[in-house]
């Protein structure tokens, strides 16, 4: 599989028969491939962005989102705990919310597990380090580090020790809020401490697993 980060919280995941939009915003989309699948985390803008959605979208694309968005467009609704195969994705919608900001309510957002070519893939959507995390089992996860809004560079290197993944991919940096010292940061800890081996990609470079 091709991982591509496209910027922010937006990321492509290309297999040998299926494309695979995460929280499409963030990129260039003018010619982008279209989409077998989109999974969309929450409502806010730069997570959720119509406009980039209709570039990427065709008769049989499928849009799996939480009610919040369902709302606003015809999806796939999955709410927290939810577990579905679409497409032949096995996916299950997991929590992600903020413990001491409001930012994010509990129950409103979702990060997605889904297993493709053999490996879990866990994106946790934006979110604090929570309980929940404890529960989650996967190879490659995608955590953001930007801070403010969602977990700092410290505690995403707490959930990917938590998770224990072979490979960990830090997003939610460089754009909106967070830096790529953060990046660095995250991969520093979590590869002092653990055996996890820490991907930092920049915006529109992809790496292949």
């Amino acid at each position: 599989m091709i991982i591509e980060w496209l910027g922010h919280a937006s990321i492509k995941i290309k297999t040998k028969n299926k494309i695979i939009y995460i929280d499409p915003y963030s990129g260039d989309y003018t010619d982008a491939e279209k989409a077998d699948l989109i999974l969309i985390t929450h409502s806010h803008y730069d997570h959720f962005s119509k406009e980039k959605i209709k570039k990427i979208i065709v008769d049989d694309t499928i849009i799996i989102a939480p009610p919040s968005v369902g709302a606003e467009i015809e999806t796939e609704i999955m709410k927290n705990g939810d577990k579905k195969e679409i497409k032949g994705l096995k996916i299950e919608a997991v929590a992600a919310y903020n413990v001491t900001k409001s930012y994010h309510p509990k129950g409103e957002g979702n990060g997605y597990v889904f297993e493709i070519e053999g490996k879990k893939v866990y994106y946790s959507g934006d979110t604090d380090l929570i309980p929940e995390m404890n529960l989650i089992e996967a190879d490659i996860v995608l955590l953001p580090v930007g801070g403010t809004y969602t977990m700092d560079a410290e505690e995403a290197a707490s959930a990917a020790n938590i998770i224990g993944p072979e490979i960990a991919i830090p997003i939610h940096w460089g754009e909106i809020v967070g830096h790529e010292e953060d990046a660095e940061q995250f991969k520093e800890e979590v590869e002092s401490e653990t055996e996890v081996k820490v991907k930092i990609i920049k915006p529109g470079e992809s790496i292949e697993i």
